[in-house]
């Protein structure tokens, strides 16, 4: 019995893939973590981002890999390859979408989330009770009652699909789920700016609604939907036989970070009966600074809210969030009964409602745990401090485009982000805004305003200052003299005088 013993025990250490050596295993992990910290202490000795040379991209092309590489080959690799020719969002420099700049605390969570190794699923233990501890605390933030439930998901794009869903659900009854969304379901409409970002239109279409069952409604002077304008097709839609059922507002939109008139809204849903969605991919997190927290009112009143930890939080990705003020009403849309889930008095099967009751997903990382220590690290304070100083920074950037003959402002600058351009035409812009990016001095975006090319810049990263606004601003005149020989259009005034 004991040979038998041993010799299964020899065959599963075999089998095991874990290092033959923890002492040359734990000394190149080491190594890693110190280099890993080394590049965000030193990110401003790198470029923001780099063009992917043709043999870089040929060397990680290979077969699928059968036989084994060592670890510090495979590490080799990941530091010449791979790290060099990153998005980039890490470095200060780099403006160009609502993307979080991470922190060495967040990454460290990772590593531990990753060593636990949990399915946050369902079952009872310990990373779930740290994902409801955070619900908890957006309970409070956001003025929801305690029925109110919540679930970490890979980002916004996909909390707004489950809000349709859920909004489907209270609209159709359960037994949409079973039967499809039949004719009743044919006639529903759902409501949006035509500033709301695209993720709406495919959650329409992902629900089995079609996209044409969401109606953009126009926006005023500042970009925020036209509350006079929805009410109004809601009316409309309701006299040909139509069933307005979900509006889905925008708290941040994704070209210059309008905030719609959330109380409006709340007070129209609620009159009309429609469920009220908000999209605060980022802008929701401005509840984390007393000075932009007014900016919110009427958030309170939601039915649910989507938002980001990955963006203003400061979470590495990913770390997306969905709020529902009905816990129960959210559970009817996602819970389905399964032996392999049934839930047991004790053991580890226990506990009540769990993730997977809530939203799509079975396997689930610990996304939760990254935010618990970004939470409890820095505080809400902190973070809030954080992400009204990026608003400040829009604002420097803002009076530096006014007072530069050459730069043309080209929206209001409500929150982070900033619109306008070198003053020539379209393809001249869109050839600045590569050659900075190339440059690797910073990293903004483009968008389109009212029929114009523009530069946009999201201040986004913790780390941004105001020299790297400056730096920017420079980038932009230099290659906007470059190929336009500093000739410019003249042919429009300051938006400030317009």
């Amino acid at each position: 019995m004991n040979e038998i013993i041993r010799n299964t025990q020899a065959s599963v250490t075999n089998g095991s893939l874990d290092p033959q050596d923890w002492s040359e295993f734990r000394a190149l992990a080491h190594r890693m973590l110190d280099e890993a910290i080394d590049g965000i202490a030193n990110v401003r000795a790198r470029p923001v981002w780099q063009p992917i040379p043709d043999e870089v991209r040929a060397a990680v092309r290979t077969d699928v890999p059968r036989e084994a590489t060592s670890l510090a080959d495979v590490y080799r690799e990941f530091s010449e390859h791979v790290a060099p020719y990153a998005t980039g969002n890490v470095h200060p420099g780099f403006m160009g979408w609502v993307h979080g700049g991470g922190t060495a605390v967040g990454m460290v969570a990772e590593m531990l989330a990753a060593g636990l190794n949990a399915n946050l699923g369902g079952r009872d233990h310990m990373p779930i009770e740290v994902e409801r501890q955070i619900v908890q605390w957006m309970r409070g933030l956001f003025g929801f009652p305690q029925g109110a439930s919540g679930i970490f998901v890979t980002g916004t794009s996909m909390a707004n699909l489950m809000a349709v869903l859920v909004a489907r659900t209270n609209a159709l009854g359960t037994l949409a789920r079973q039967h499809g969304i039949g004719n009743d379901g044919a006639l529903l409409t759902a409501y949006a700016s035509k500033a709301a970002h695209g993720c709406i239109s495919r959650a329409m279409d992902i629900a089995g609604f079609g996209t044409e069952a969401l109606r953009k409604i126009d926006v005023d002077a500042d970009h925020r939907i036209d509350v006079a304008a929805l009410r109004t097709q809601i009316a409309v839609d309701r006299e040909v036989g139509f069933k307005p059922f979900l509006v889905t507002a925008s708290a941040g939109t994704v070209d210059i970070g309008a905030i719609d008139d959330l109380r409006a809204i709340a007070d129209l849903c609620r009159e009309e009966g429609i469920w009220f969605h908000v999209d605060g991919a980022f802008g929701a997190l401005a509840i984390l600074s007393p000075e932009l927290a007014p900016l919110l009112e009427g958030i309170e009143l939601a039915d649910s809210i989507a938002l980001d930890f990955h963006k203003w939080g400061q979470v590495p990705y990913d770390a997306g969030f969905l709020l529902v003020r009905d816990g129960e009403r959210h559970r009817q849309a996602f819970a389905q009964p399964a032996a392999y889930l049934s839930r047991e008095a004790r053991g580890l099967a226990a506990g009540a409602v769990w993730p997977c009751d809530l939203g799509p997903d079975l396997s689930r990382g610990f996304r939760a745990l990254k935010t618990w220590f970004t939470l409890k690290t820095f505080g809400t304070d902190r973070l809030g401090a954080v992400i009204a100083h990026s608003c400040a920074l829009a604002r420097y950037l803002e009076t530096r485009v006014l007072a530069e003959p050459r730069l043309e402002l080209l929206a209001p600058v409500n929150l982070n982000i900033v619109c306008f351009r070198y003053r020539a035409d379209d393809a001249i812009n869109r050839e600045i805004v590569a050659d900075v990016q190339e440059s690797g001095i910073a990293a903004p975006s483009s968008t389109t305003l009212d029929g114009k090319f523009a530069i946009r810049a999201a201040i986004v990263n913790h780390r941004t200052a105001e020299t790297d606004i400056d730096a920017l601003v420079s980038a932009v005149i230099k290659f906007g003299t470059q190929r336009t020989g500093g000739l410019i259009e003249v042919d429009a005034p300051p938006l400030a005088a317009q």
